[in-house]
């Protein structure tokens, strides 16, 4: 079976996470939407996205089952879609969740309308804001931790460790020495290739992905995610880094969600409790102005290739753009436009030559190269949130 993952309103509401990217590559829990439907599909898969996207992220054209890239699969949902016939779409209120067409074409919104509708019961998970991402990934570690162990035997870590409770899954090439793995309140997953480094203590729910470095005496609560690629250090709770990231020194993130490509610099704090304990609000794009969250505990929303200096410290309730850089004493803004370069002195645009040159060296870090598709997309971006940078 072949699926395409589409893009719903969802995808505007989740910028600037999403400028980057389909709503279906986004990590939560510890695989990617897509990936979780790939695995409970067996299914190939591609992406419905936005155009400028597409020539990353591409349609399959084969596909017969369409469904929506917010959504997290779960038992009750893949029953439902698996008895969708050609012809049929699933809905739940007015959230269209999934279609079949054995055509094996894409339809417009209009052609969907037509199709036969079947309501569907039971709740889900769905991301439309980027706080849901810290928020619901506890429930998504629980599931994708049973999904990628069931019937598999672990790998073992060094006697030198101390294990209290026994939901912990090492994948082939993982190390740990010297530190402490508590998962009686969540699972543990530590994958390929992964370290975790001398004294360090780790609460469950919790997943290290692969080829990903815990550093000395880092202290991780649970409900946190370490994408691949990463390295990360200091003080870690509720959050999501996705991948190719740093936050590797002392430090505190909180309730949190990082992208690809970001650098979060030494004894750097994010705030996530107002003083006041006060209802927490983040900037909307699609509303240009604050949104109320209704949560009380909310960080930092950093997107893809943003980087802070040593010693920054974020505000409760934090949205940092694509690309921002951030730097310099005091507290920055609550909102820091797309391609900014500044602080709490001020900004100005961090232009697309400089931009790309740092993108060029990182990548090239990783023996990766900053090809025209990636300078492409961010072009893109560039131009679209040039109505943010008003400095």
């Amino acid at each position: 079976m072949t699926i395409n993952l589409f893009d719903d309103g969802a995808w505007f509401n989740l910028r600037p996470l999403t400028f980057t990217r389909p709503v279906a590559d986004f990590r939560i829990g510890i695989l990617t939407i897509a990936e979780k439907w790939a695995r409970h599909l067996h299914a190939a898969y591609g992406f419905q996205t936005q155009a400028y996207l597409s020539i990353k992220y591409t349609l399959q054209s084969d596909a017969i089952l369409f469904i929506n890239g917010s959504i997290c699969p779960d038992e009750q949902l893949l029953e439902a879609i698996n008895n969708l016939k050609s012809g049929e779409a699933l809905l739940k209120a007015d959230i269209l969740i999934a279609y079949r067409n054995d055509d094996q074409q894409q339809l417009s919104q209009e052609q969907v309308q037509s199709l036969e509708k079947i309501a569907y019961q039971g709740d889900f998970i769905k991301l439309s804001y980027p706080e849901d991402i810290f928020k619901y990934n506890h429930f998504e570690l629980l599931k994708d931790f049973q999904l990628l162990t069931a019937g598999r035997t672990s790998a073992e870590l060094s006697s030198t460790n101390s294990f209290i409770g026994d939901q912990i899954f090492v994948e082939a090439g993982a190390e740990a020495e010297c530190s402490t793995f508590n998962s009686k309140a969540g699972p543990i997953y530590i994958g390929r290739n992964s370290q975790v480094w001398e004294g360090s203590n780790i609460r469950g729910s919790f997943a290290l992905c692969d080829n990903s470095q815990v550093k000395m005496g880092t202290k991780i609560y649970g409900q946190t995610t370490i994408g691949p690629f990463c390295r990360v250090g200091g003080e870690i709770n509720n959050s999501v880094l996705w991948g190719y990231s740093s936050k590797g020194h002392e430090g505190y993130l909180g309730n949190s969600v990082l992208g690809q490509w970001c650098n979060i610099g030494a004894d750097t704090n994010n705030s996530n409790l107002k003083n006041n304990y006060a209802e927490v609000r983040l900037w909307d794009y699609q509303q240009t102005r604050f949104r109320k969250t209704g949560l009380q505990f909310c960080g930092l929303i950093m997107a893809d290739h943003a980087k802070c200096a040593i010693n920054t410290m974020f505000n409760t309730g934090t949205v940092a753009g694509v690309s921002a850089n951030i730097f310099g004493s005091g507290f920055p803004r609550n909102f820091i436009a797309d391609f900014s370069w500044g602080g709490s002195h001020g900004f100005e645009v961090y232009t697309l030559e400089k931009m790309f040159q740092t993108a060029e060296k990182v990548f090239e870090r990783r023996e990766m190269s900053f090809d025209k598709v990636e300078r492409d997309i961010l072009t893109e971006v560039f131009n679209e949130t040039n109505i943010h940078r008003k400095f």
